[in-house]
């Protein structure tokens, strides 16, 4: 029996606390590599509404999170 990896996604949040759907954050086994793509994807993100993003491993949240500058 292999153990499980931890899984690491975004919680993308609009400026007025409601979840953003679309677009989403991909699953990412490494907190690394989630960390990464946010860094690569926060100007088109903030653009489409996302005030701020929140970083969850399994589903906990790990922080406030970081907000995204306004274009």
């Amino acid at each position: 029996m292999t153990a499980a990896r931890a899984r690491w996604q975004w919680r993308l949040v609009a400026a007025d606390g409601s979840d953003v759907e679309r677009p989403g954050s991909p699953v990412f086994l490494a907190r690394f590599e989630a960390e990464q793509w946010l860094g690569e994807h926060w100007r088109a993100l903030a653009a489409q509404g996302v005030h701020r993003a929140v970083l969850q491993n399994d589903g906990t949240e790990l922080s406030p999170g970081v907000e995204l500058p306004a274009g």
